[in-house]
């Protein structure tokens, strides 16, 4: 086998599992670990990976604070797909929070489409301005704006949001590390407005594109076993919805 070959194959399993091991690459491709070593250090000179004790972890894109105005047109097949089988939890008079992500945006438009009878609670601007005209009760939380100025969080907000038990409740997340059980947002005070938000639900499900899991925020505000599940894409690979499964995390698919 080629260096390059050998190089892309360890890149594959890379993204497959979070991790490498050297002792584990050594066995597979029949090589010295001392070759594999060398394998890695020129993947991470290439800014591939980020060599760790007895092997190498994946780099994760770091991603900078967008306003939800910055992100709402992305992957918008996606967003449509995660709203619809969101919608579909949720039971004729349920209280169900929608916290501040582009994915609510299309479950607020989702539950006005398809007029189904449940009490909104939310703290972001857009989803609010959705459902305005709408029969659906609304409950609006304030506080203070976040740093996009899409919706109000911090302690006011909390105080209100732990008043609440909420049935079901949909959050954002910015990036997930599985194998770390970490589940990131941007800054401190959204971070811990969500985990308010979690606190008080029967079933909290984290909604978000699974090129979260190649993400990572600035601030980790809960672990992935706190949450009842995720709602995603197909496009979850096998390694992330094992690891997800061994947390007894329910996995909804979007069609």
């Amino acid at each position: 086998m080629f260096v390059e070959e050998r190089q892309s194959a360890i890149m594959e399993e890379l993204h497959a599992n979070g991790k490498v091991k050297v002792k584990e690459l050594s066995e597979r491709f029949c090589v010295s670990e001392d070759l594999i070593r060398k394998d890695l250090s020129a993947l991470e000179a290439k800014g591939l990976l980020k060599k760790a004790y007895g092997g190498a972890v994946l780099i994760r894109e770091n991603i900078h604070r967008k306003i939800a105005a910055q992100r709402k047109d992305v992957n918008q097949e996606e967003k449509r797909g995660i709203a619809k089988a969101a919608v579909d939890l949720i039971q004729e008079g349920d209280v169900v929070f929608l916290d501040i992500s582009t994915v609510n945006i299309r479950v607020a438009r989702e539950l006005v489409e398809r007029e189904k009878q449940a009490t909104i609670v939310t703290n972001m601007l857009e989803v609010v301005s959705i459902l305005a005209d709408s029969s659906l009760p609304v409950i609006f939380i304030g506080g203070e704006f976040d740093y996009g100025r899409d919706g109000f969080v911090g302690s006011l907000a909390m105080e209100q949001i732990m008043k609440f038990r909420f049935d079901i409740s949909f959050l954002g997340v910015v990036g997930i590390d599985v194998h770390d059980n970490s589940v990131y947002t941007y800054m401190a005070n959204d971070g811990a407005t969500k985990r308010a938000i979690l606190s008080s639900s029967k079933q909290a499900f984290m909604v978000c594109e699974s090129d979260k899991f190649m993400q990572i925020g600035n601030y980790r505000y809960a672990g992935a076993d706190e949450f009842t599940g995720i709602i995603t894409d197909h496009k979850l690979d096998r390694e992330n919805e094992k690891l997800m499964k061994n947390m007894q995390l329910c996995i909804q698919l979007a069609e």
